[in-house]
């Protein structure tokens, strides 16, 4: 079993739209997958079409009332999701009360491991104690990034965390590579920053990029992935060819 962190502190990166979509192509591949939502705005929750707000239980109750997190996975479709909900926020606060906080999800994934081929996390857009419980229990990170100026500054500080997480809590994280998102072939913007990212920040990139599409941006509102909503689409053709990439990586 492998688990895979996505993480990025910047919102907007399509952070979300790519576990949802590695998720459902390493599905589709054969795989028996767990998707992890760790964001309290539950937006993979709701991008499966699970309305966060009528669930029994979440992640939360994992973090705070120590429930087996078996107990609270729901079905996905073509995988499972321990989904999430605002109440998350909340664990947050009480995770910064209790010793070893850092391994709070670590912990409950042991009771699981054997039940996976791939769990996928799809840590918060913070830097926060819950990113960093993602990042304890992973054995590897991927950063979707996207390709546009700003992206630049939020690598360089993840890879900071990175580092202090490799020195304090996992010194076996590895970092699996960078994920273009939103590139717009057409523009020499797009292709300076991927170059100027892999070069300043030695981050290899997990090819190929994902293409800019309003598919991708339509595909959560039916409570789908890009790779259900628009299956020829050139964002779920990417995606597919990206899932090659990274079992070639595991």
């Amino acid at each position: 079993m492998a688990i895979i962190a996505l993480a990025n502190q910047k919102g907007g990166v399509a952070k979300t739209t790519t576990v949802h979509a590695l998720a459902e192509g390493m599905a589709e591949v054969g795989q028996s997958v767990l998707a992890i939502d760790l964001d309290p705005q539950a937006s993979l929750t709701y991008a499966c079409g699970i309305d966060p707000e009528a669930l029994p239980e979440s992640i939360h109750d994992v973090f705070v009332k120590r429930t087996d997190l078996a107990d609270v996975v729901v079905d996905a479709g073509s995988f499972n999701l321990a989904p999430s909900n605002i109440d998350l926020a909340g664990a947050e606060i009480h995770l910064m009360t209790k010793t070893g906080r850092e391994f709070a999800l670590a912990k409950a994934l042991k009771k699981v491991e054997g039940d996976y081929d791939l769990i996928i996390i799809d840590c918060g857009p913070s830097l926060g104690i819950l990113t960093i419980n993602g990042l304890t229990a992973a054995d590897y990170v991927a950063i979707p990034f996207q390709a546009e100026t700003l992206s630049q500054r939020g690598v360089g500080q993840l890879l900071e965390t990175i580092d202090d997480v490799r020195s304090y809590t996992n010194s076996d994280l590895q970092i699996l590579g960078g994920i273009a998102t939103m590139f717009d072939a057409r523009t020499n913007l797009s292709h300076q920053v991927v170059e100027s990212i892999t070069a300043d920040h030695k981050l290899e990139l997990l090819e190929p990029p994902i293409p800019k599409s309003v598919r991708v941006a339509e595909a959560p509102g039916f409570g789908k992935s890009v790779l259900t909503y628009a299956p020829r689409s050139k964002p779920a053709v990417a995606y597919r060819e990206l899932v090659q990439t990274i079992r070639g990586r595991l």
